[in-house]
């Protein structure tokens, strides 16, 4: 039998919810929606990884590493220049003087370009985002000298300042500002095919024309690509951080 103290227990507690402003019972019967709790904002952590990791798909989804291993760079550099001009002109305008060792060369061609994790530095004023964008890549060098391959690796950093600016219409976004290469900031060294002192001679003059041309031209893909992969962030994403960068606050956090 169900005991009558604890009957009047259960049937006051009944009562005191009852009792209570705002608490209706629920019928067993319905489904009523639950309530939702909104999101919290991500934090800063987040946010730069966010960035770097959706930088890092747009880069390679739209084709970064085929677009460099696709630079005709023994074409340009054979060509001597010709009716190229602009950058092309330029740049082989550095290298004149180890041109002649393009005569022991018979193909130089990029291969095997990889994009390693992207760096992100906030600027002192937290206004400004830099990313550091390292690629490396093998050159592989025919030459009637060694009779085979000459094969180099290469590590190359590209660092792009990214940060908020107002278009015609008011409206912000993220683009890129200054986009550049430090000196010295492309590595060079040898993995296979180095063989009698003649060819320490051919090491040397590829070295050095390659050191001269391939960052700029690698940097003229890879700017530009970067700003379109920019206009193609995820809306949330973008705003967050564009509203950081307006305000001034440090969101990218040190390790």
């Amino acid at each position: 039998m169900f005991p009558i103290g604890g009957f009047i227990v259960v049937c006051g507690l009944l009562a005191q919810a009852t009792a209570l402003p705002g608490i209706v019972p629920l019928p067993l019967d319905q489904n009523l929606p639950l309530v939702v709790t909104p999101a919290l904002p991500p934090s800063p952590t987040d946010l730069a990884a966010g960035l770097t990791n959706a930088l890092t798909s747009g880069l390679l989804s739209n084709n970064l590493l085929g677009i460099i291993e696709n630079l005709p760079l023994f074409d340009i550099l054979k060509s001597g220049g010709g009716k190229s001009g602009g950058l092309v002109g330029g740049l082989l305008g550095k290298v004149t003087s180890v041109l002649p060792i393009l005569n022991d060369i018979i193909d130089l061609k990029i291969t095997n370009p990889h994009l390693l994790e992207l760096g992100l530095v906030q600027s002192p004023d937290a206004h400004r985002l830099f990313v550091n964008i390292p690629l490396d890549m093998i050159l592989n060098v025919k030459t009637p000298l060694v009779g085979s391959l000459l094969k180099l690796k290469a590590n190359l950093n590209i660092t792009a300042e990214v940060k908020a600016v107002k278009d015609k219409q008011q409206n912000i976004h993220l683009v890129v500002g200054d986009c550049t290469h430090a000196p010295g900031s492309l590595e060079i060294s040898l993995l296979e095919g180095l063989g009698p002192l003649p060819t320490q001679g051919l090491l040397d003059g590829v070295t050095g024309i390659v050191s001269k041309v391939l960052p700029d031209l690698i940097q003229g893909k890879v700017c530009p690509l970067l700003n379109e992969v920019l206009k193609g962030l995820d809306f949330t994403l973008a705003h967050s951080i564009i509203d950081l960068l307006i305000h001034g606050v440090e969101f990218v956090i040190k390790i």
